[in-house]
């Protein structure tokens, strides 16, 4: 038994439902190539006929995209109209075998989608030119043509049958597809209006010429048996939504089609059901302080019982979250279509008048009249020659047929005197055009929109405006550290409180050390975020001059009791030393980190003096060293991620300690691990505090990568130095950096030896990111760069320092001062030898 094809309608792929109405009103596909047979127009039928998108249609060759078993084959090159012909060639269609050049074809194919076999009827025909579009193919699923009596449909504009509708049929197996001359058709002016409606987005010249070619070689007709002939009225394949019919079918002025004017003993009904209209509206927008969900609010308030489409454009200004907008909009001022909210058939605007467009607006037009005076603007019903000069602005698009002989009335959104945008309002033509009390009420109604709509920008712009402040109080790119991976996030809490005290910071430090910071600045807002800033600046000072963990948090502490008696915060300082293997920590009432050791990968919290707040005052700070392996892995955050509402916070911290011992593959995927273990445990609305967190993955420097040398206070020894520097970089297989650094060396250790006292000088050389030279003496004295004269025999050391390494500095120690160097490693550096 051969496989009957199946009904688009009974198939789950995404087929067409039968769509009521009058005969042969179906679903149409369009489809528009070039001469080179590549697809250049995609309608929203042909996606739903064949289950493509535009996107993945438009500019593949035809035969490629449409799933049917025929191909398109497009013959000429477009220089002769006359040789450029097209068809739909397939060995499962009905019909002639080959069009001949210049005419249209007609047929009927079978093809599959999602592995379900369906079939189409299908009409091609040539065009000429001077663009380059040489092909239009029309198509459409047959079980989806409705077979009855005209007199049954809703819609005036319906066409209808063609000779002796007959008894009813199974339409799906007999349909073919067929051409009627011109003469045939009951109505020319409306076929080429339906079919203008549901062409794909194109230039009105092209929609245009489309239309008159398909009127010139036979307009698109059924067959069935041969004796019920029907025309094809486009249609676009989904019902108007119910509720559009429902209204329609009440009256009064809101939905009858008869006399608009009301008698008066109507009036005082009308203006309360206005009233009530307004109160309605004002009840359901501004519930929310997001600008594009009031857009929407706003939008959907009017459609469909004040108008059948409302669209919103807004200044660029008001979109972007910025200032209040200067000066009266003019012909440069560019205004962004926010929404489209419509009750007609679903995806008809989409491809015309897409959201997210933005375009300036001439002078001739109604929209920048109601704009530049600040008043409604009344067309009672939108005469062709107005919709042409509209049409003018879309090059690419015809919105004619979505617009000519509808009713429009635009309102502007004004707050504080200033017009932010303006609403297009339109009616269909079987509705009553807008009158004198709709121009009152859309006024009210734009008027206290424009309100909500201010509201919400200027809450955007606040919102912006702490998101830019927290931003910029936070590290924006991690420094290159020595032995030590590290990886942060920074999430807020709450939408009232965005901006928030919490902070992280990694800072380089001298001898190939990485200082570690987490603090939290008690309470939210401008007030906690400025204090915050202030912190981490005098954090990041006190840790340029390698201060002690201990003495930095006291340094904290004398700095916030004089900003103000309500400075409080907790702050936790580690210094890690990749060379020595150790941690130096330090806490101010503050969570304890979590260390998660390599050797077992279990997860602890370090055992460190509390400390108070810092603030307090009269406490103190205690350094503790600990020691740690290559591979260990240090966790510092704020309570945020471990506190919840109602929750004992040890609980928080033991789930802290599991999440941060699950292996990865990096630091960054380590935190998005804690993040989301702790994220999982709790609702949304528990967790109200901003959260910082740090990791770090402690790599440590292999001894192999470290030469240390004391050289005696003797400038005859300096040669010896240089010679010993040459020949561990030579082991290191780090020869290009010879001569740079017995150079550095040479000026380090003759200034330390100028200045130093009697004790020895220290010399260290580490090889890790890039080449780190240390020179340490006994002279608390740092160096200063200084320009020296052209007669001057000292003060060039530390300017050819300058040149020769990336990066230098200086800072004391418990026993004097060391300056030190970076030389950055070549960038293809050869394995070291053995």
């Amino acid at each position: 038994m051969a496989e009957q094809p199946t009904p688009p309608n009974a198939a789950s792929a995404g087929g067409t439902d039968p769509v009521p109405g009058s005969p042969g009103r179906l679903p149409l596909a369009v489809v528009v190539a070039d001469h080179r047979g590549s697809i250049t127009h995609w309608s929203a039928g042909a996606r739903r006929l064949f289950g493509l998108t535009r996107e993945e249609a438009r500019g593949r060759a035809v035969a490629d995209v449409l799933p049917v078993s025929g191909v398109f084959d497009v013959v000429g090159d477009g220089e002769d109209d006359g040789a450029a012909y097209a068809g739909l060639y397939s060995g499962a269609v009905d019909g002639p075998s080959r069009p001949l050049p210049g005419h249209p074809a007609s047929g009927r194919l079978t093809f599959r989608r999602a592995d379900v076999r369906q079939e189409a009827l299908w009409w091609t025909y040539p065009l000429t030119g001077p663009h380059p579009l040489r092909l239009l193919a029309l198509a459409a699923d047959p079980f989806a043509v409705p077979v009855g009596d005209p007199d049954t449909t809703d819609d005036p504009h319906d066409l209808e049958a063609v000779g002796d509708p007959g008894p009813p049929v199974d339409a799906g197996e007999l349909m073919t597809a067929s051409f009627a001359r011109r003469a045939e058709l009951p109505e020319d002016d409306e076929v080429a209006r339906r079919l203008a409606g549901v062409l794909p987005a194109m230039s009105p010249a092209e929609s245009d010429e489309i239309v008159s070619r398909v009127l010139e070689l036979g307009y698109p007709m059924v067959e069935i048996n041969r004796w019920h002939r029907l025309p094809v009225i486009p249609d676009w394949g989904v019902p108007r939504r119910e509720r559009r019919r429902a209204r329609r079918a009440g009256t009064g002025t809101d939905g009858g089609t008869g006399d608009t004017r009301e008698p008066p003993d109507l009036e005082y009904a009308a203006v309360r059901e206005r009233l009530e209209f307004l109160n309605e509206v004002s009840a359901s927008i501004g519930t929310s302080l997001e600008l594009d969900r009031t857009i929407l609010e706003v939008s959907r308030a009017v459609v469909p019982r004040f108008t059948d489409v409302a669209g919103t454009y807004l200044r660029e200004q008001v979109v972007a979250g910025e200032g209040f907008p200067d000066g009266p909009p003019d012909t440069s001022t560019l205004w962004h279509r926010v929404a489209v909210e419509h009750d007609d058939e679903p995806g008809r605007w989409d491809d015309v008048v897409p959201v997210g467009e933005t375009m300036p607006f001439p002078e001739h037009t109604p929209f920048f009249r109601c704009m530049t005076t600040g008043r409604p603007v009344l067309v009672p019903r939108i005469t062709e020659e107005m919709g042409d000069a509209i049409a003018a602005q879309f090059e690419k698009r015809d919105i004619r047929p979505l617009i000519t002989h509808r009713s429009m009335l635009v309102v502007p959104l004004r707050a504080r005197r200033v017009v932010l945008g303006f609403m297009i309002l339109l009616r269909h033509g079987s509705r009553p055009p807008f009158d004198d009390i709709d121009v009152a009420t859309g006024a009210e109604l734009a008027a206290r929109a424009g309100l909500v709509i201010d509201n919400a920008r200027m809450y955007t712009r606040q919102e912006n405006l702490a998101d830019t402040l927290q931003d910029s109080m936070l590290p924006r790119a991690r420094p290159r550290t020595a032995g030590c991976d590290v990886a942060t996030r920074y999430l807020p809490g709450t939408r009232l409180g965005r901006v928030g005290g919490d902070w992280f910071d990694t800072i380089r430090l001298p001898g190939s050390r990485t200082a570690l910071v987490v603090g939290d600045v008690m309470g939210h807002g401008l007030n906690s975020a400025a204090m915050m800033g202030q912190l981490r600046t005098a954090v990041q000072t006190m840790a340029a001059m390698d201060t002690d963990p201990a003495h930095l948090l006291r340094g904290l502490d004398d700095l916030a009791r004089r900003l103000g008696e309500h400075y409080l915060a907790t702050c936790q300082y580690a210094v890690y030393d990749p060379v020595a293997s150790t941690l130096r920590i330090a806490n101010a009432g503050h969570l304890p980190p979590v260390l998660v050791r390599a050797r077992d990968g279990r997860g602890e919290l370090l055992d460190l003096p509390t400390g108070a707040p810092i603030g307090v005052g009269g406490v103190a700070f205690r350094t503790v060293t600990v020691p740690v392996r290559p591979g260990d892995r240090l966790v510092m955050c704020t309570d945020g991620l471990v506190e919840v509402r109602g929750r004992d916070i040890g609980i928080g911290l033991t789930a802290l300690c599991e999440s941060a011992a699950h292996p990865a593959a990096s630091m960054d995927d380590a935190c998005d691990t804690v993040i989301r273990a702790l994220a999982a445990s709790t609702a949304p609305d528990d967790r109200r505090d901003d959260v910082a967190l740090l990791m770090a993955r402690l790599n440590g420097i292999p001894a192999g990568d470290v030469a240390v040398r004391e050289v005696p206070a003797d400038a005859r020894r300096v040669g010896e130095a240089r010679r010993w520097v040459a020949d561990r970089l030579h082991g290191w297989s780090l020869d290009s950096l010879t001569d740079p650094a017995r150079q550095v060396v040479g000026e380090l250790l003759a200034n330390a030896v100028r200045h130093a006292g009697p004790g020895p000088v220290g010399l260290r050389v580490v090889r890790s990111d890039a080449l780190l030279i240390e020179v340490s003496d006994t002279d608390p004295e740092l160096p200063v760069l200084e320009e020296a004269g052209p007669t001057d025999e000292a003060g060039r050391g530390l300017a050819v320092v300058g040149r020769l390494a990336r990066a230098w500095g200086s800072s004391r120690t418990g026993h004097g001062k060391t300056v030190w160097c970076e030389l950055s490693l070549p960038r293809h550096r050869p394995p070291p030898r053995h």
